[in-house]
């Protein structure tokens, strides 16, 4: 093994050897090689020159030739150094991860409007303005900003969620990066994050981070969560997880997540789960678990570009069935229950259920209660009804798995059932 080693290195010429250097080593040796050329020619220079001039000729030429190799050597010098600081940003440059921001709008790039103390008008501040504004994100990634909407996310629409699904399968797709991350208002911050994590292709990692004060607030949260959205983002181990968010240190899964507080920046919890994870500029990261290596179930967008039209009615005491009439009235493809208790609700409007899934449109069962699971049978009588439960999905993400199914051909009870079930 040593002499095929040795061999080949008596075989290796100078250029291959240099070809294979490094850039600030290959300046380097550029220039041992330069200096000693030029000190042949400098001594064949003095001798030529004792031979043929006088004493103050010969001083002469003796300056020229110090001002010379004065000029020649500076002049390497700052060769040397340039190919190694460009060989220092490559490196940089290279090893870097690429991540791709994509912006829709919200409180994280809003701006202060002085019709009241502490108002704001969502969604002000660019993509580029987010990612330039926030210290040290250029150290974590190579990063590229798109706008893909200006908007408060009480507007968010099926029109944007599909412009910002199709962007990032087509990132994947492309290898145009390692990771993305979403700026998006937090009001309806969850329905995107379960939207995106049915409808995406692929295992690299997507962030969905907001903020709840707007970028001009003298606290704002927004900076820290998009700092700590781009970490994760960034970070091979969290391939195969699935969307997540980012906000307030915490990693929470896209399934789980909801908002709990209207104005604290404590606001975003999973209840049923916990947090997948949390994140600090101090500690790093830390997930709470392995990668599942589950495959999740994923549905195609619909070609006609709109998501199936589908109601959520929401129990009371004293409730009749109005609201479910109008709903199929207005043509609602399905209806979710965000139920009292396990999913109930009055006689009047369970009959009007009833009613409804004997026409074909899809009830499913949810509830107005934050944490706990809708369970089949117990206090509604599901198999003789045709309905479905949520499991423990909210009704809002309820709605939304509804609206993929609808539009994917399950319409079947057992089916979709099935399927609600097949997301924990």
């Amino acid at each position: 093994m040593n002499l095929v080693d040795e061999a080949g290195e008596r075989d290796t010429s100078d250029d291959e050897k240099r070809h294979a250097m490094p850039l600030p080593l290959l300046a380097e040796e550029l220039s041992k090689e330069q200096k000693r050329g030029w000190e042949r020619e400098i001594n064949s220079m003095r001798k030529n020159t004792a031979r043929s001039a006088s004493r103050r000729q010969s001083s002469i030429s003796m300056l020229s030739i110090a001002v010379i190799t004065f000029a020649l050597w500076s002049c390497v010098i700052n060769t040397a150094a340039q190919a190694a600081e460009a060989g220092k940003d490559v490196g940089t440059a290279t090893n870097l991860p690429r991540i791709l921001v994509l912006a829709t709008g919200g409180t994280i790039a809003g701006q202060a409007d002085p019709r009241a103390s502490g108002a704001y008008k969502s969604g002000q501040i660019t993509a580029e303005q987010l990612v330039q504004s926030v210290p040290g994100l250029d150290k974590l990634a190579s990063l590229s900003a798109e706008q893909i909407s200006s908007i408060g996310s009480q507007d968010m629409n099926d029109k944007v969620w599909f412009a910002l699904a199709r962007r990032i399968q087509q990132a994947v797709d492309k290898n145009e990066a390692d990771g993305v991350v979403v700026t998006h208002g937090t009001d309806t911050l969850e329905e995107t994050a379960f939207f995106l994590d049915n409808v995406l292709h692929g295992d690299k990692p997507v962030v969905i981070v907001g903020s709840m004060r707007p970028a001009t607030a003298v606290s704002a949260d927004g900076p820290g969560n998009l700092y700590e959205a781009v970490q994760v983002a960034a970070d091979p181990r969290s391939r195969g997880r699935g969307v997540m968010a980012v906000l307030n240190d915490k990693i929470e899964g896209a399934r789980s997540v909801t908002k709990t507080n209207t104005t604290s920046i404590e606001t975003f919890n999973s209840p049923n789960g916990g947090p997948i994870g949390y994140v600090d500029t101090a500690g790093g990261i830390r997930f709470m678990a392995q990668v599942s290596g589950l495959k999740r179930m994923t549905y195609e967008l619909p070609t006609n570009e709109q998501l199936p039209r589908v109601e959520i009615v929401y129990a009371h005491a004293n409730m009749d069935a109005i609201t479910i009439e109008d709903a199929i009235s207005h043509g609602a493809k399905g209806i979710v229950l965000a139920g009292v208790g396990d999913g109930n609700t009055s006689k009047q409007a369970l009959d009007a259920l009833e009613m409804a899934a004997k026409k074909g449109i899809i009830v499913v069962r949810s509830t107005r209660v934050r944490s706990g699971f809708v369970t089949r049978n117990v206090e509604v009588d599901d198999d003789k009804n045709g309905f479905v439960v949520s499991e423990d999905l909210s009704p809002q993400k309820a709605r939304v798995l509804t609206q993929l199914l609808i539009a994917s051909g399950v319409t079947a009870p057992a089916e979709l059932q099935r399927a609600f079930t097949a997301t924990w």
